[in-house]
């Protein structure tokens, strides 16, 4: 009975930020590599971020989605379509505003900031890339925005009180 090969459906939707060629000069001369910066996410709340290096591009490609899938965090989503209230992450010079939106305005975003929100599955959100426009920079910086995110429930235990209370 031959066994037949079963390729695992994957989890996650992957998007490539960046690739870059980096250079490490040595004695003997110039060695070259490729970094590659990698996204993944469900589209329903789950995106990770992941960066990786190797002697070719899909090798590089292939450890930034393992290190991504590593990094997934959980965000929490109003109505599975917007972030629940406005915030700005930084990382290094970079800085990005993410601000909630009414139903059908879309993701008014641009770059990596806009693969990491759809991916996230964010589907109604405006943004503004403030400071540097480093890649991987905005990228970590949507993210860190996205993960500072309070739920009302989270909210109103903390304060100790009910959902009802809060939204009054």
């Amino acid at each position: 009975m031959e066994k037949k090969y079963n390729p695992q459906k994957k989890i996650y939707d992957e998007e490539v930020i960046d690739i870059k060629r980096v250079t490490k000069v040595t004695q003997g001369g110039r060695h070259f590599r490729f970094s590659a910066t990698v996204v993944v996410g469900d589209r329903k709340g789950k995106v990770g971020l992941g960066t990786g290096k190797s002697n070719e591009v899909p090798d590089a490609i292939k450890k930034a989605v393992q290190a991504a899938t590593k990094n997934i965090v959980v965000i929490p989503l109003v109505d599975n379509r917007t972030i629940s209230h406005e915030a700005i992450g930084t990382k290094g010079a970079a800085s990005v505003l993410i601000k909630p939106a009414p139903k059908g305005t879309g993701v008014i975003a641009g770059g990596p900031v806009r693969s990491v929100l759809e991916l996230a599955g964010v589907r109604d959100i405006v943004s503004k890339s403030l400071g540097s426009n480093t890649k991987i920079n905005m990228a970590r910086a949507t993210l860190a925005a996205l993960t500072s995110q309070k739920s009302v429930e989270h909210v109103a235990k903390l304060r100790g009180k009910t959902v009802e209370e809060i939204l009054k």
